[in-house]
């Protein structure tokens, strides 16, 4: 076994450090959207409670980061792919509330794979996971939909891992 230099030693705490971050502020965005859904009385979606569940795969990743940070590029990789299907199902949902009109909603017809992994979800965690509301709800929090806070949320994520996964100190 080879003893770490205090310079690997410290890329690795840091590498550690940024993981643990991802994490925090993940599952912290996950808490306050339950919060803010409780005070406010608000009604997920399928598309809200798939964002949830990217949360929470991002901080999972994020986990198995600060675990294992020898291969913190895989994990960076992996934050930025699921980041990046958020942001694509957050812009999605959004344009869904600005054009209701145009948009086929959620919840209606023959469910999709997401509709499908969210009822089963909903089944087996009722205050976690169930959807209850329609995508093309509006309820603005600080002049933005939920939907529309995810975007940049989502798009933080992705920086920070492929930051934490490739970025070099020193």
């Amino acid at each position: 076994m080879r003893w770490l230099n205090i310079k690997e030693f410290l890329q690795c705490l840091s590498v550690r450090a940024g993981f643990l971050a991802i994490a925090l502020g993940s599952l912290g965005l996950v808490g306050s959207g339950l919060v803010i859904g409780e005070l406010m009385r608000l009604n997920p979606c399928p598309l809200c409670i798939f964002q949830r569940v990217l949360y929470l795969a991002v901080a999972a990743v994020a986990l198995l980061g600060v675990l294992a940070p020898g291969v913190r590029r895989v994990w960076g990789a992996l934050i930025g792919m699921i980041s990046a299907g958020g942001i694509a199902t957050a812009v999605y949902q959004s344009w869904i509330q600005l054009y209701p009109e145009a948009a086929t909603q959620c919840g209606f017809g023959e469910p999709n794979l997401i509709e499908q992994l969210v009822d089963w979800l909903g089944v087996q965690w009722q205050f976690m996971f169930m959807a209850t509301g329609f995508c093309t709800s509006k309820d603005y929090i600080l002049g933005l939909t939920m939907a529309n806070w995810s975007i940049p949320c989502f798009s933080s994520f992705l920086l920070a891992g492929v930051w934490v996964g490739w970025h070099r100190r020193g």
